[in-house]
């Protein structure tokens, strides 16, 4: 996560999990949360860099950029493993 140290980005990690767990509908724990949220908002900034979009800094941006790719990683979990 840009621009926020270590414990903002564990609150953020587990807010955004929390959340893109309830868009997702999906039921996981709050270890579960902060680690899908972190790596979320890692994977999500290195799409957007990818793509060349420069993250925006600040913690708002980068909770938003945390659920968006909490939702991906979520997403991409259940296309893998499947529904059934």
């Amino acid at each position: 996560m840009e621009g926020v140290g270590w414990l903002m980005a564990i609150i953020l990690g587990a807010i955004a999990g929390w959340i893109a767990e309830q868009i997702m509908k999906s039921d996981m724990g709050l270890i579960m949360n902060i680690i899908l949220g972190i790596i979320g908002a890692v994977v999500m900034n290195a799409i957007l860099r990818a793509v060349g979009v420069i993250p925006p800094g600040g913690w708002i941006w980068q909770c938003i950029v945390a659920i968006a790719g909490a939702c991906l990683l979520i997403w991409g979990y259940r296309l893998v493993r499947g529904r059934g």
